[in-house]
């Protein structure tokens, strides 16, 4: 894979990098959210660079209001490796993992999760479904949009606000975008990042990123419960990893 930064998904209209349509304050829970999905998109499409590392070391506790939970366990262990983290070594790290002449040790993308190959069906329907929100892969940028940072900054996107829509999509769309384009396999994905041998800084990284994701998975589930919009048959309860490619065991 190349790297670049996390600006894999523009505004298809504009032909530039996805801004909000409207210079809009968004509540602080929907800024946070926001927030974070640009994180995790940014350190799965490159090495965070000096700058990153700084500014997450220096960044403070997540204002969580419970206790003890996987987030905020995640968040802190997260910080502390980019205190101690050195730029070139976690550039060599993010290469090693991701990053080959040939195929590379990880492939963080539906299509290989979800089917064991590459550009396959989960693509199509993820290109479908961006078209319909007015989103493509920027120029110049090489990675098939269903590498799961750029399913990230989708989210990001959704949430920050599109194109005509004042501040961000429904609840409702992101959560069926989520559960068609990333629950079904994110979370395996970020498991083998995790115990992949060359991971150090990246351990983290997934740890976080996991525990993130799971609670929009659980977030969604909840509005899903309540929610009597959309008819059962198109809202089906969400499994993460319900999916695995021909042969595969969970």
């Amino acid at each position: 894979m190349s790297t670049t930064d996390h600006d894999a998904i523009r505004h298809d209209a504009a032909g530039h990098a996805a801004q909000p349509a409207e210079d809009i304050l968004l509540p602080a829970e929907e800024q946070a959210r926001a927030d974070l999905y640009a994180l995790v998109a940014t350190l799965l499409f490159r090495a965070p660079d000096a700058p990153i590392l700084a500014a997450l070391a220096g960044a403070p506790p997540l204002a969580s209001t419970a206790g003890d939970n996987p987030l905020d366990d995640g968040w802190r262990a997260l910080v502390d490796a980019a205190r101690s983290a050195d730029p070139a070594a976690v550039s060599e790290e993010f290469d090693a993992l991701f990053v080959s002449i040939g195929t590379p040790p990880l492939n963080p993308y539906a299509s290989h999760y979800l089917t064991g190959f590459m550009m396959e069906r989960p693509l199509a329907a993820l290109r479908e479904d961006l078209a319909q929100l007015g989103l493509a892969r920027a120029a110049g940028v090489g990675e098939p949009e269903d590498h799961l940072a750029a399913l990230c900054e989708a989210m990001r996107a959704m949430i920050a606000g599109l194109p005509g829509h004042r501040g961000g999509l429904p609840l409702a769309r992101q959560r069926r975008f989520f559960r068609d384009h990333i629950a079904p396999w994110y979370g395996r994905c970020l498991d083998d990042i995790r115990d992949a041998q060359a991971a150090a800084f990246y351990r983290h990284a997934a740890v976080f990123a996991r525990a993130f994701l799971d609670i929009e998975f659980q977030a969604f589930e909840i509005e899903d419960a309540f929610d009597l919009a959309l008819p059962r048959e198109e809202a089906p309860k969400m499994q993460p990893d319900a999916f695995l490619p021909p042969g595969a065991t969970p």
